[in-house]
């Protein structure tokens, strides 16, 4: 029986008698072989099947060895295959021109079985050497590469999170000094209209020169108008407050353990960090955001890197918006720019979906969209690991799952799948 280790062997030669001598000597040792009588017949079989090693004559009908080497050579499926010439040409000539056209030896013929053997021995184990050596490499580029992602995404992560953190520290402390002290104010104000009311009451004549500072003041106008200024500040306040809660849910630092999560609260909190940029501006009209929220549960994760996937996702949909306009025709031009947010359960999951109406891309992007290092952005513009962080974070870190669906012309959504609890 043969070996299933040892390769799987073509012979191309026009001699029956050739082929009969090599086929068996070849099979004696435990090759699995296969035979051509000419190069056209190779080139089909070739197709079918490819061979670990082709042992192959020159002087053939139809088409000759040279021929049949230079077609294997230009075919990027076929160009890896070794090719051993055997042939009556012994010249210098022709032994040049068959190693200049790829193949790995050249045997004349008559030739000794044992030298072909070991020729064959020798070439195939110098195929495997390569292809483990080629396997390595690409094991290792994919290490390093992963590597990389993950050291980009924990800097990225890391410091604007600190970054984040920092700015809502800093408005914390002003605006909690403002809001406690709005409600005094309010008493204040209160008190000092109390008082203004009493001098009224026991002096209501105070005189000319007070008469006319209080009509030209208009107090009136100040007592109605003030406790809405105030309450005014008190909202601008809240507001504040609230951005601040929102930077602090954006930049949550992630221990080395998943703990239960609002998604909403992180998507609200990405779209306010984002918010300046949904502004319509000379190149542009305003970006309108739509969330159609889903009763969902919190889900056990890393939310500050669950953020970064939204970050990452929002910011290219304004992007692909901002590059949409003035690439799309008239009609899609005329509707308003919109990024869609939906979350619903799906087969006790929680699905995230992230869809722009902008001009969409390719099945070739969209092949490669995830892919490390790949950018559609012009230079300065784009690193090409912000998607493939994204996966990273989805697939590898929480078990989910990342989709995206695009068509030219009608924009792309962006699927995500997260279990609910820890697998």
């Amino acid at each position: 029986m043969p070996n299933p280790t040892q390769p799987f062997i073509l012979i191309v030669d026009d001699n029956s008698t050739n082929l009969s001598v090599l086929s068996k000597a070849l099979k004696a040792e435990g090759y699995k072989v296969r035979m051509a009588a000419d190069g056209e017949d190779a080139l089909s079989q070739v197709q079918r099947h490819h061979p670990d090693l082709i042992l192959l004559d020159i002087e053939m009908p139809k088409i000759d060895g040279f021929e049949t080497c230079s077609r294997l050579q230009a075919n990027q499926a076929t160009k890896g295959i070794p090719v051993i010439f055997m042939t009556a040409l012994a010249d210098t000539e022709s032994k040049v021109k068959g190693l200049s056209l790829g193949a790995v030896d050249y045997i004349t013929k008559p030739f000794e079985e044992a030298e072909v053997l070991a020729r064959v021995k020798v070439h195939w184990r110098l195929k495997r050497l390569t292809d483990t050596l080629e396997q390595q490499v690409n094991e290792r580029t994919q290490a390093l590469q992963k590597a990389q992602v993950q050291l980009v995404q924990q800097e990225k992560l890391s410091a604007l999170g600190q970054l984040v953190a920092g700015v809502a520290h800093e408005i914390n402390n002003p605006i909690g000094s403002i809001v406690g002290n709005v409600s005094f104010t309010q008493d204040y104000i209160n008190n000092l209209f109390g008082i203004i009311d009493l001098y009224r009451d026991k002096f209501p004549q105070p005189g000319a020169e007070i008469e006319e500072e209080l009509e030209a003041s208009d107090l009136d106008y100040i007592r109605e108008d003030l406790p809405k200024l105030v309450n005014s500040m008190k909202d601008a306040s809240d507001r504040i407050k609230s951005i601040s809660k929102s930077l602090r849910i954006f930049s949550r630092a992630d221990s080395d353990t998943k703990r239960p999560f609002n998604l909403h609260e992180g998507i609200n909190s990405t779209i306010l960090i984002l918010r300046h940029r949904l502004k319509g501006n000379k190149n542009r009209s305003a970006i309108e955001i739509f969330t159609d929220y889903g009763n969902i549960p919190e889900i056990t994760c890393f939310p500050g890197q669950l953020n970064q996937v939204f970050m990452n996702i929002l910011a290219n949909a304004i992007d692909a918006l901002d590059e949409s306009e003035g690439g799309r025709d008239t009609e899609i031009q005329a509707a308003p720019h919109r990024i869609t947010i939906k979350t619903q359960l799906v087969d006790e999951q929680v699905q995230i979906t992230i869809a722009d109406n902008g001009k969409g891309m390719s099945e070739e992007v969209k092949a490669k969209i995830f892919e490390h290092l790949f950018t559609t952005k012009g230079i300065d513009k784009g690193t090409g690991l912000g998607l493939a962080i994204a996966r990273q974070i989805v697939v590898e870190k929480h078990g989910g799952i990342i989709k995206v669906n695009s068509k030219w012309g009608e924009g792309t959504e962006f699927i995500i799948t997260l279990p609910i609890k820890e697998k």
